[in-house]
């Protein structure tokens, strides 16, 4: 009898921003690659072109094939370059796995006056990325595809300092119930939400990171610590392996047992 595996041979995965070494989408993208996908590395910013370089040539130490693409997924045309990419890149007609990890937050009390370019950013890269991203890969995606959208303890517990990164969260775990009976049911595609609790990346505002963490740091159950991007990383290969077909439209607090 075979010995079962976490291997992810000849599967081909994107991870959206996943440009950074220390970011959430990076870690998610060692794990896949580690267990033999090749993963597509994506980042927005110029500046981060030399990280994204820096996450690709870990992944390919780790044991699988990775490509670097710049792209934007706010838009529907970046998601498709995006997935053009992907395809050329590897030289594939298929994407097995989606990670929509890409992410943004901004300060938003709302006693302030709001900063509408900042909130729309928010939902535009939030919710409009992922919206995008599954419409561009779907048709390349086989059956027993995986799509993993990247959530947050916040979509429950609410968070008066990023209220929209909180309800842009929300409403991806609205989408990720919604998804998985549409492409569940046609197309043999699960689709789920991982939801990590404090993780220290840049996504936090600098020199707020520790204020920002510690009411949930100060709840978990697992260890007193806040998450790594590891711990994360390890939660979705599990979901994106063929042991999980059953697993679907499901909210999955990855958090040491933060409660909401």
């Amino acid at each position: 009898m075979t010995a079962d595996t976490l291997s992810l041979h000849g599967k081909v995965a994107i991870v959206t921003g996943s440009g950074r070494e220390n970011g959430i989408g990076a870690g998610i993208a060692v794990a896949l690659a580690r267990n033999g996908a090749s993963v597509v590395v994506n980042y927005v910013s110029e500046t981060s072109k030399k990280r994204a370089a820096n996450v690709a040539e870990s992944l390919r130490k780790a044991g699988g094939q990775a490509i670097v693409v710049q792209a934007a997924v706010d838009t529907l045309d970046g998601a498709r370059e995006l997935v053009r990419q992907t395809l050329d890149g590897f030289k594939t007609d298929h994407i097995d796995i989606l990670v929509n990890n890409a992410a943004t937050a901004f300060f938003c009390p709302i006693a302030e006056e709001p900063n509408v370019d900042q909130l729309a950013k928010v939902l535009n890269t939030n919710i409009l990325g992922p919206f995008y991203m599954v419409h561009a890969v779907v048709p390349h995606m086989p059956r027993g595809g995986r799509i993993i959208n990247i959530s947050s303890t916040n979509s429950k517990r609410g968070n008066a300092k990023i209220s929209s990164y909180a309800a842009s969260k929300a409403a991806l775990d609205s989408l990720t119930w919604s998804w998985a009976e549409e492409l569940g049911r046609s197309r043999g595609i699960t689709v789920n939400s991982v939801a990590p609790g404090p993780v220290k990346t840049d996504i936090y505002p600098e020199g707020h990171e520790a204020e920002m963490m510690e009411s949930e740091v100060s709840i978990t159950r697992a260890a007193r610590r806040p998450g790594t991007i590891e711990d994360i990383g390890d939660a979705v290969l599990l979901l994106v392996n063929e042991k999980s077909r059953w697993i679907t439209g499901q909210y999955i607090s990855v958090s040491g047992g933060v409660a909401y």
